[in-house]
């Protein structure tokens, strides 16, 4: 089985599933990574958010932006997968539905996104190329990457 993949405008979330996000990337990115920051950084009103939907719960999320919000290019952010549903390799169906997204919503396919580093070979399979020096995004190495 896979995730269904919605695409929403911030003002089309549902209260339960905002809590749901925020929890899931607090899950992953504060507590598993360990890595103190502010999350709910003011950018989500402004992004569009896929939500991957397993058995009624959000297993799978990232949200874009348009061409000149966060880089000069469109981009992917926040892109995660439950812990429990990682086994599954949701991750190439869920940058495939944010690929869709941007090519669908912002009618581009130029994407840059800022990656961790452990998974530039992850985003490699889906046309990324490392565009620039390793720099540390909340004491977490990344990389910039594109794809045309």
């Amino acid at each position: 089985m896979k995730p269904e993949f919605k695409i929403k405008r911030f003002n089309e979330l549902s209260v339960s599933e905002l809590y749901e996000t925020l929890q899931l990337r607090s899950e992953v990115f504060v507590v598993e990574q360990n890595c103190v920051y502010q999350d709910i950084d003011g950018k989500d009103e402004k992004a569009l958010h896929v939500l991957g939907m397993y058995n009624g719960k959000i297993a799978a999320y990232s949200r874009l932006f348009a061409p000149g919000y966060y880089f000069a290019n469109a981009s992917i952010g926040r892109v995660v997968i439950g812990q429990e549903y990682r086994d599954n390799k949701w991750g190439h169906d869920l940058i495939a539905a944010g690929i869709a997204g941007i090519q669908q919503y912002y009618n581009t396919s130029v994407i840059t996104i800022s990656a961790q580093l452990y998974l530039k070979k992850f985003y490699e399979t889906h046309g990324f190329v490392q565009d620039g020096e390793e720099y540390l995004e909340d004491g977490i190495p990344h990389i910039r990457m594109h794809r045309e």
